[in-house]
C-alpha cells in the first residue's frame, strides 16, 4: 500500500512507494532520466505510467472508467480556450470587523 503523507501546510503529498531494483535495471534507469534531462524519480514515474497505459489497451479494457474525467482531457480542454481580458482592474476586497 502506497503511503501518504502532509506537507507542512496540511495538504497531503501524493502517495509513495519503494521499489528494490536489481543494478543494471537501475542504471538502465539511470541513463534514460539523464537522456530526457528527468530525474531518476520521475522517469520511473514515466516509464510506470507508459507500462500501465500499454497493459490496459493490451487487455481491451478502458485505464479510466468512463464517468472518470480523464485529467489530460480536462486540461487540453482548457488550453484551448480563449484567453479574455477582464475589462478592469479586480476590485479590492474591503472585511469589516463584526462590532459588538
Amino acid at each position: 500500500m502506497a503511503t501518504r503523507q502532509n506537507s507542512t501546510n496540511g495538504k497531503p503529498k501524493s502517495p509513495r512507494i519503494q521499489v528494490v531494483l536489481p543494478e543494471l535495471i537501475c542504471e538502465q534507469l539511470t541513463i534514460l532520466a539523464a537522456n530526457e534531462s528527468r530525474t531518476v524519480s520521475n522517469m520511473a514515474k514515466v516509464l510506470i505510467q507508459e507500462g500501465i497505459k500499454n497493459y490496459f489497451e493490451k487487455e481491451g479494457r478502458a485505464l479510466i472508467p468512463e464517468n472518470n474525467l480523464n485529467t489530460d482531457q480536462f486540461r487540453n480542454e482548457l488550453e484551448k480556450q480563449s484567453i479574455r481580458r477582464l475589462k478592469r482592474a479586480p476590485q479590492r476586497i474591503k472585511y469589516y470587523r463584526k462590532s459588538d
